[in-house]
């Protein structure tokens, strides 16, 4: 889901300010993971529930889900600085907190690699914190690439279907321009749901005609539809050779789908799974 936000969030986004904010809260786990990398986790004094790295952060008042975020809740932890995903909202609940003299600063969308970057930069930016950014942007790149080369070393594509959960009966199943076939192409699968964009339901003669070597999932997800077990059982996972093998691989969530600053450990925890015959030999 895209909001529609309001010019003036564009615009401070676009502007800024060196300021040291005090009082912090962040709306998305990626954008948390960011802060606390930079070293300015001590200045979050609220988190969204997707945040849920490092631990520590579970221990701060939570400001609900990123989507559905409420003013009233936010303004009474007095924080000088709101900053979220792309999709944080809604919108009415942003500009409430523009009114109420909180900054609103959200980072640019994306569901590619070079999202990354973008959200480390933006953040940075944000908290005058730019060098430590650049640092880290730095250290990213270069395990990317190093991830990359071994990588093209691999010997096999192994089929991946990523079920994110299952809607009117149907798998809602991770196409392109997904975080998940980022992560699935990154770790040197094949994403057998890239037919089409975004997350759509995949019926049940579609997925046997994709025929998945291997199921991956969130694991609170997988965990939601009664375990992992139940999700290649159903009638038209278990007749695929992912589900006639039992292979799957359930990962947390904001490490598989979040693109944040842990994407490398991310691709390089699904890469073992996706290729355990090379992992050794090509240093995954």
């Amino acid at each position: 889901m895209k909001w529609l936000v309001p010019a003036l969030v564009l615009a401070f986004a676009g502007t800024a300010s060196a300021e040291d904010y005090k009082r912090i809260v962040s709306a998305g786990g990626d954008i948390t993971e960011i802060i606390v990398a930079l070293g300015a986790g001590d200045r979050l004094v609220g988190v969204d529930s997707t945040s849920g790295y490092p631990k520590e952060v579970k221990a701060l008042d939570s400001i609900g889900y990123v989507r559905r975020l409420a003013a009233e809740g936010l303004l009474s932890l007095t924080p000088d600085l709101l900053i979220g995903a792309g999709d944080a909202g809604p919108p009415v609940v942003l500009e409430q907190l523009d009114a109420a003299g909180v900054k609103v600063a959200l980072a640019p969308e994306g569901s590619d690699v070079a999202s990354v970057t973008a959200k480390i930069a933006f953040v940075g930016k944000v908290l005058g914190l730019e060098t430590e950014a650049a640092d880290m942007v730095a250290r990213h790149a270069a395990d990317m690439e190093k991830i990359a080369g071994a990588i093209a070393g691999v010997t096999t594509r192994p089929r991946v279907l990523f079920v994110l959960s299952v809607v009117d009966g149907a798998p809602l199943v991770g196409g392109t321009n997904t975080s998940a076939d980022t992560m699935i192409t990154l770790a040197g699968g094949e994403n057998v749901a890239a037919g089409f964009e975004g997350y759509k339901p995949m019926n049940r003669e579609a997925i046997l005609a994709a025929a998945p070597d291997l199921v991956l999932m969130t694991d609170a997800h997988a965990g939601r539809l009664g375990g992992i077990e139940q999700v290649l059982a159903r009638p038209e996972i278990s007749l695929t050779p992912a589900g006639q093998n039992d292979a799957a691989v359930m990962m947390p969530a904001m490490l598989l789908l979040g693109l944040g600053p842990r994407t490398a450990e991310g691709v390089r925890l699904l890469a073992r799974e996706l290729h355990p015959e090379d992992a050794g030999k090509l240093g995954l």
